[in-house]
């Protein structure tokens, strides 16, 4: 078998690069995601030092990390307490649309896009990344938090709704008839319903079935059975993380802790290639004229996501500290936001620059932002002695 110098090379190089990155990362006490989306800015196309020989390796192992982020994050939980906490925040996800969606709509509509790119624009906007999100969460050590179940709706809550939102928008881009979208939207959703009522009610013979005394053995179930799932989740026009988010939930007792020891290095490795991929697909030469309107957008996606968390938390009884925690965790974007860029763009409408400029910058502000507010609600009051 011939193996290209070339990609082991590049592969060592980006490695030990990450692993610089990652030490920095530990040493100043911030999260390594924007250093990891600044090296893939400065790696990819039209980068400083691109590398064109790692830049499948980098792709597809960018989807699995995603994959294996939304798997860890489900297995922090269960069924029944998500299903509880969905219900409770119904009113915290149509909030979420209002407040995040309309800025892109209206931003659309001034810069002159037709109908289908300010639904495009919108819904890149509107989105949060569970990818940037979940690893921040688990960077943090929040997963315990209280307000981590209002977080987690509100992400489980986009992805579903994704469901329905990006079969209309790839008919409705492609100059496709209404009926065609109706159909998209009824199979996806019909989906949605049917793998959750699947794992709710069928869960434990799956738990059974992956659990194993061998962590080998373990591991490949798992994995295997995720990636499946994901597939099959694509293949009716879901989102893969939705179809591994379900597998995790699936999982529980003393196999999800041991599914969690075994798959963290392959998380860990995988999801670097996500944040490099994001960054890999930006020219940035590219961002400068859409930098602009990108802050604007970016500074109001701040603003409303920590409403939303604000809102959110707030239904769950969760003091002011805890309900800026939970705002400030919901600000990054990510993966949807490329996918609908890339939908819309592949359609012939140009919203490429705005939304890639926009990603980036909260895929990078919004980890930074997160570890501040993480630490400081934790900050003690200091009582001023009193004036005798």
């Amino acid at each position: 078998m011939h193996t290209s110098l070339a990609l082991l090379l590049e592969l060592g190089v980006i490695l030990v690069g990450l692993s610089v990155l990652g030490a920095a990362a530990r040493r100043w006490s911030v999260s390594p995601i924007p250093l990891y989306l600044l090296a893939g800015l400065a790696l990819g196309n039209g980068g400083i030092a691109p590398v064109p020989a790692a830049g499948d390796f980098v792709e597809i192992g960018a989807s699995i990390g995603v994959v294996l982020l939304l798997l860890t994050l489900g297995l922090e939980f269960n069924t029944t307490e998500l299903t509880h906490s969905l219900r409770r925040h119904v009113p915290s996800t149509v909030l979420d649309l209002v407040l995040n969606a309309t800025p892109g709509a209206i931003a659309g509509w001034l810069l002159g896009l037709s109908w289908p790119g300010v639904l495009a624009l919108a819904g890149a906007t509107w989105i949060s990344s569970s990818g940037i999100i979940s690893r921040l969460l688990s960077d943090l050590r929040r997963l315990g938090n209280r307000e981590t179940p209002a977080v987690l709706s509100i992400l489980v809550m986009e992805d579903f709704a994704m469901a329905v939102y990006l079969p209309v928008l790839v008919v409705l881009a492609s100059g496709g008839t209404w009926w065609q979208a109706i159909i998209g939207v009824i199979v996806a959703t019909a989906s949605v319903a049917a793998a959750f009522t699947a794992s709710h009610r069928w869960g434990h013979h799956v738990n059974r079935w992956l659990a194993h005394p061998d962590d080998e053995q373990l591991m490949l179930r798992v994995l295997g059975t995720t990636l499946v799932v994901a597939a099959l989740a694509e293949l009716v026009s879901v989102s893969a993380a939705v179809g591994a988010f379900l597998v995790g939930l699936t999982l529980t007792g003393t196999t999800a802790e041991r599914a969690r020891a075994v798959l963290a290095p392959l998380r860990d490795l995988f999801a670097a290639a996500f944040f490099l991929a994001i960054g890999f697909a930006v020219s940035p030469s590219d961002l400068l004229p859409a930098l602009p309107a990108a802050f604007a957008l970016a500074l109001t996606g701040i603003l409303t996501k920590v409403a939303t968390g604000w809102y959110a938390a707030r239904r769950d009884g969760i003091a002011p500290r805890g309900r800026l925690r939970a705002g400030t965790a919901l600000i990054a974007r990510g993966e949807f936001s490329i996918v609908i860029m890339s939908l819309a763009g592949a359609a012939g409408h140009q919203i490429g620059p705005v939304v890639t400029a926009y990603v980036l910058l909260l895929a990078t502000i919004g980890p930074l932002v997160t570890r501040w507010s993480s630490d400081w609600v934790r900050r003690p009051r200091v009582e001023r002695p009193r004036q005798p």
